[in-house]
């Protein structure tokens, strides 16, 4: 099903055909004097694909306010739409990852079928007990998988579970448990006795997984607890991980860590381990701010695929991560952001295939620190807009994304289908 008609976007691409042809051909002449196939390369990155947050497509806030948009999505099966249009134009976002409650339905059959129209499958679950719901017996305000109160992390577990019988129902192979668990005040929690209660907890969720399930421990060095948080870091999240079993994996969210800390390091130890599960993209100025993924810093991200690519390439026993935006669109069309950022990762991704191995490896065993960075930065710099370009217009997408995606004139469409929302509330959905 085409959210989109497509001779709307056949009619956006037609002007731009001739350069998309030209800008690919001299690409390719270029490349070619560097030993790399571009057609080669270009199915490499088509076969690329990083899932979309179903909560991404609605007006993100801040703590202080929030201004919803035009056309928001009401519900899950409105966030489909929306979803569906993203990989209509970027054709670079096959799956959705689903938030329990946020996205709860009464009919998942029906779900699962309206995602299958529009071309979609089903990323990791995502559960919620960093956040009360109406009638939850039991508060998370001190906590959920390590609270205190064994009533109240039976029923964080119980939500867990939830989740995973949900994912089941909709193909979903993979569970992603973040808490907000912490504290605020110095002794205000036990320190070591937090930390063996979500282990005793996530115990109960792991040896519930199915088979061929993985669970995604995710960390954050703070907020909203700002003193201690149980699972701060990814030393925190590998103990656990080791500690609970090889479906137990580690995940790397890039706003998640202090200042100035080298993820690309993290990344690299954590493939190592065996213990990546995967990354949950966005950018950062000062925090966990969920801006736009390659919007401040786009060449950490590269340096991130950098190693990933490396992983591939080297044949890494275990190694399968799993991608998602996680990002928070403040002042933005929501849609917009998510393709443009689908398109820098993807733009990362390609820029890291262009990194000539042989010669990077040399360099670092003859220690010759400049032409190692130079050989990064030569992949980097190389413009390979013209590759993405060429794999939307095979796969059907758009040349100019943000410019067909106005083009279509989707977004006025839904402000008058989808009644508007009152704004004055904050919060990230």
């Amino acid at each position: 099903m085409s959210l989109i008609d497509p001779s709307v976007i056949d009619a956006h691409n037609e002007p731009l055909l001739r350069h998309v042809k030209n800008d690919y051909e001299h690409l390719g002449e270029q490349l070619a004097r560097r030993d790399i196939d571009i057609d080669t390369l270009t199915q490499q990155v088509a076969a690329f694909g990083v899932a979309l947050p179903s909560w991404g497509v609605g007006t993100g806030g801040t703590r202080f306010a929030r201004f919803p948009g035009q056309g928001e999505p009401r519900d899950v099966f409105d966030k489909l739409q929306d979803c569906g249009v993203i990989h209509q134009l970027s054709r670079a976002t096959p799956t959705v990852s689903l938030h329990i409650p946020w996205d709860k339905c009464s009919d998942w059959g029906a779900l699962k079928g309206q995602a299958a129209s529009y071309g979609l499958g089903f990323d990791a679950m995502n559960s919620n007990t960093f956040s009360d719901q109406l009638a939850q017996a039991h508060s998370y305000k001190f906590g959920s998988l390590t609270h205190a109160d064994a009533a109240t992390r039976a029923q964080a577990v119980e939500h867990n579970l939830e989740c995973i019988e949900i994912g089941k129902k909709l193909g979903s192979k993979a569970l992603t448990v973040w808490i907000g668990d912490g504290s605020n005040f110095p002794g205000q929690q036990h320190f070591r006795r937090a930390f063996e209660r979500y282990l005793e907890s996530t115990r109960q969720i792991y040896d519930a997984l199915p088979a061929d399930w993985r669970m995604f421990l995710e960390h954050k060095i703070c907020e909203p607890a700002f003193y201690a948080t149980v699972i701060q870091d990814w030393g925190s999240s590998y103990l656990a991980a080791s500690a609970l079993g090889p479906k137990a994996q580690c995940l790397v969210d890039l706003g998640h860590h202090a200042p100035n800390v080298n993820i690309e390091l993290i990344v690299a130890r954590l493939i190592a381990a065996g213990k990546l599960a995967g990354f949950h993209f966005n950018d950062s100025k000062y925090g966990d701010d969920d801006l736009d993924s390659g919007s401040v810093s786009p060449y950490r991200l590269f340096l991130v695929f950098n190693e990933l690519v490396a992983a591939a390439h080297e044949q890494v026993k275990g190694f399968e991560p799993a991608y998602m935006l996680d990002q928070s669109h403040n002042v933005t069309d929501p849609i917009e952001s998510l393709m443009a950022s689908a398109e820098q990762v993807t733009r990362s991704y390609a820029q890291a295939l262009l990194v000539d191995r042989e010669q990077l490896d040399a360099a670092q065993q003859a220690n010759d620190a400049l032409s190692a960075t130079r050989l990064l930065q030569r992949a980097f710099q190389t413009d390979v807009q013209p590759i993405l370009q060429q794999v939307r217009l095979q796969g059907g997408g758009a040349i100019d994304l943000i410019g067909a995606y106005r083009a279509s004139g989707y977004r006025a469409a839904k402000a008058e289908q989808r009644p508007a929302r009152v704004g004055g509330g904050g919060g990230i959905v």
